[in-house]
């Protein structure tokens, strides 16, 4: 799988994608198990269909995302507080005078949480385009904003590197709930809910270290060839 921003950039990873690309495969015939592989360009992760009363149509995907990477310099973020190796867990972050606390992970692409008492005031627009491009990440961020509802249930907007505000991101689904979990809100080893504006994804980051992302892939349009004369 390869995929592109809005930008023209190419991303080196995308949750949402690799659902969609998963239910592709499987409902056109690429694939006939329901458990196979996707190369995407930050490495290859293990997809499992699952598929409705008659097995043919894809309701919704799992996707083993992989371990989180948490060392500072492999997310990548410059060394202002701590060494190349720390974890980047409620670390003071300050953007225009505005004092935040930000968590840092990876999920094969470069993400940045920040935690607020209610979404509706999330400034997604005004510091998202302002963080996504701050130097302290030298490749860019895809730039979070959580309301943690309890210990299974989380709320989410995003500023996505490359492409600005969206209506879900898997990865950063992901690697919300891996920060939800080091900052003590939810546990380890138990699903969560998040809540995007483009619908609900159910993340856990398993007691191997490992990610999983459960969602739903919808066909929302169709594309057929036509002969040639009719081109």
């Amino acid at each position: 799988m390869r995929i592109f921003n809005k930008d023209g950039s190419e991303a080196m990873n995308c949750g949402n994608g690799l659902r969609c690309v998963a239910k592709f495969a499987f409902e056109h015939g690429y694939v006939k198990a329901e458990d196979f592989k996707i190369e995407a360009k930050s490495g290859v992760v293990d997809a499992t269909i699952h598929t409705d009363e008659q097995g043919e149509t894809v309701d919704s995907v799992s996707i083993d995302m992989g371990p989180p990477i948490l060392e500072r310099e492999q997310i990548p973020m410059t060394t202002e507080h701590g060494s190349s190796t720390d974890e980047v867990v409620a670390e003071p972050f300050e953007v225009d005078e505005e004092k935040l606390v930000a968590t840092a992970v990876s999920m094969g692409n470069p993400h940045v949480i920040f935690y607020e008492d209610s979404i509706k005031d999330a400034p997604v627009s005004t510091l998202g385009p302002k963080v996504t491009s701050d130097p302290r990440f030298p490749e860019g961020v895809n730039v979070e904003f959580v309301e943690v509802v309890n210990s299974h249930e989380i709320i989410f907007r995003v500023w996505e590197r490359g492409s600005g505000i969206t209506q879900a991101c898997g990865t950063g689904a992901c690697a919300a709930v891996v920060s939800s979990v080091l900052n003590g809100f939810v546990k380890k080893g138990e699903e969560v809910t998040v809540h995007l504006d483009g619908g609900d994804l159910w993340i856990s980051w398993l007691h191997n270290h490992h990610v999983l992302m459960r969602g739903p892939a919808e066909t929302v349009v169709k594309v057929f060839s036509f002969p040639n004369s009719l081109n």
